[in-house]
């Protein structure tokens, strides 16, 4: 039987940390879960690397928002890359799209060359583009070896015939990785599909701040929520994964 690979993202080194002695397979290290995910510091991913072994993709994502980028913004996400390489990352996901919804081949090339080989996912800018089957022949020429996908909508619940769709039409020739509220009988649906060889899940959960002083007069967050606890990984959201991929 094939072993599924399950690949989390992580924003903080409790969360890399408790990923890894879990059995997460991989990391994806990003910044501002608000966000959606940013590229992290450089700092972040060298103490994590100091830490454990399991590989660690990094996010290349200048700032939240759209994924149409201006040269100065690429110039500085190449930049990322060169850095976050010194340091142990083991591959980059990112993705950059031209103003109509398309896939920039020229800027991803861009990034991709500055990767010198290391494996590039290209991520959900994917379901925003404006034809998938456009997109993915584009991100494969590139060279890019998976894609991370929801379907085309804002789940994977939502997108999950699109995804065994996109596994059609990609033929194995690049991964497709489910990935957007993904949950554990996700799997299940996934697993008779003879091109299934990864999956994202966030396996989030949150503890409460170790903060005993509460200043109710400022809030610092979208959410005010959030400054009361602390993005985690969920040990329990992890075996429910890793049983349904066993």
């Amino acid at each position: 039987m094939r072993k599924i690979l399950l690949e989390a993202p992580v924003y903080t080194v409790e969360a890399a940390l408790r990923a890894s002695a879990f059995g997460i397979d991989r990391l994806e290290l990003c910044a501002d879960f608000g966000e959606g995910g940013t590229t992290p510091s450089a700092g972040l991913l060298k103490l994590i690397k100091s830490k454990i072994n399991t590989p660690v993709f990094v996010m290349i994502r200048l700032r939240g928002g759209d994924f149409v980028y201006e040269q100065e913004e690429l110039v500085a996400m190449r930049n990322d890359i060169q850095i976050l390489k010194s340091h142990g990352a083991e591959g980059f996901v990112f993705g950059v799209l031209d103003e109509v919804g398309q896939v920039d081949k020229a800027a991803c090339q861009y990034l991709l060359e500055a990767a010198e080989g290391l494996p590039c996912t290209f991520h959900r800018a994917f379901d925003i583009t404006v034809d998938k089957k456009i997109a993915l022949e584009e991100i494969v020429s590139l060279g890019f070896k998976r894609i991370l996908t929801s379907g085309g909508e804002n789940t994977v619940s939502l997108g999950l015939e699109n995804i065994k769709s996109y596994m059609d039409w990609a033929a194995e020739r690049i991964i497709i990785m489910p990935g957007g509220g993904s949950r554990s009988e996700h799997v299940h649906e996934f697993k008779n599909h003879s091109a299934f060889q990864e999956i994202h899940a966030s396996c989030k959960g949150f503890r409460p701040s170790k903060s005993r002083f509460v200043y109710s007069k400022v809030s610092l967050s979208s959410d005010p929520e959030m400054f009361k606890k602390v993005l985690t990984v969920d040990e329990f959201e992890v075996l429910k994964f890793k049983k349904a991929i066993s």
